[in-house]
C-alpha cells in the first residue's frame, strides 16, 4: 500500500495489519515525519529506502514517498454481511442503513473511487461478488485515500441470493439501469436501502436486475448515454443523503 492518505488511514484504523513502513530516504517533510511517529506509537518498524526501492515495492501507483507493507494474513475483505446487517437493523440505526452493492466492478480505480464516495456519504458497507470483481489491491487502496480502511467491504458468493436475503431482512434494493422508467429522484430512499450499481460497460447483470425491488435511471441531458460507475454511485449515494437530511 502506498500514498500519504491511505497509509495514514491504515495506521489510524488498522495498524495491526501493517508489518513495516518504508519511507523515502531523501524526503524530509512534516507529513512523512508524522507517519513515522504514528508508526512508532504502534511499534511498527520503519525503514528509510531509496525512491527506486519504493518504486519496486509498488510499481503501479504513485507512492508519494511512503509504502506500508501489509501482513498477508488479512485480505481486508469480510464475509459476514448478513450478521452485520442484522445487527444494524436491530439497533437504532435501522432506518439509516445504507449499502452500496457493486455488480462485478473490475476496474480498481472505480472500486477505489466508490469506496471514497461511500465513506463520504456514510455508507455502512460496500458489497461485491467474490467472482469477477476486483479486491482490495494497492491501487484500490491508493485511490480510496483511506476509505478502504474505514468502509467495510463484504465479499459474497452469490450476489442474487444475498440481495434476496437483504430484502427478507427489510432492506429495499434499488438498481441503476439506463432503461428504467423512474429516475433516481423519484424514489423514496429514507428507509434501509441498498443501491446496486452495474459493471463498467454492461451495467447490471440480468439476474441482478430482476432481483431488485425497483430500477432507477439517472437523467441524462447531454449527448453521452451513461456515466462512469463511480460517478453514478456518488450521485446516487448523495441523493440518499439529501433525502435523509
Amino acid at each position: 500500500m502506498g500514498g500519504l492518505h491511505s497509509v495514514k488511514a491504515a495506521l489510524k484504523n488498522s495498524a495491526s495489519e501493517i508489518e513495516c513502513l518504508f519511507v523515502h530516504r531523501g524526503r524530509r517533510d512534516t507529513r512523512l515525519r508524522d507517519l513515522q511517529i504514528l508508526a512508532g506509537k504502534h511499534a511498527i518498524d520503519t525503514r528509510e529506502v531509496s525512491r527506486a526501492e519504493l518504486n519496486e515495492l509498488v510499481p503501479d501507483i504513485q507512492h508519494q514517498g511512503v509504502v506500508a507493507l501489509l501482513r498477508v494474513v488479512s485480505s481486508g475483505i469480510r464475509e459476514d454481511l448478513l450478521d452485520f446487517v442484522r445487527q444494524r437493523m436491530a439497533d437504532d440505526s435501522r432506518d439509516s442503513l445504507l449499502l452500496l452493492v457493486l455488480d462485478e466492478v473490475q476496474d480498481p480505480h472505480n472500486l477505489g473511487a466508490c469506496l471514497r464516495s461511500a465513506d463520504a456519504a456514510g455508507v455502512d458497507a460496500v458489497v461485491v461478488p467474490s467472482n469477477n470483481s476486483v479486491g482490495l489491491t494497492p491501487v484500490v487502496r491508493k485511490v480510496a485515500s483511506g476509505a478502504a480502511e474505514t468502509v467495510p467491504l463484504f465479499q459474497v458468493t452469490n450476489l442474487q441470493r444475498t440481495l434476496g436475503a437483504l430484502q427478507t431482512a427489510g432492506v429495499w434494493v434499488f438498481g441503476a439501469a439506463g432503461e428504467a422508467e423512474n429516475s433516481l429522484f423519484q424514489l423514496d430512499l429514507t428507509g434501509p436501502v441498498a443501491i446496486v450499481m452495474g459493471a463498467e460497460g454492461r451495467g447490471l447483470r440480468r439476474l441482478t436486475r430482476e432481483r431488485c425491488d425497483q430500477l432507477f435511471r439517472l437523467p441524462m441531458k447531454g449527448t453521452v448515454s451513461s456515466l462512469n460507475v463511480a460517478v453514478a454511485a456518488g450521485i446516487s449515494l448523495y441523493e440518499v443523503v439529501r433525502q435523509r437530511i
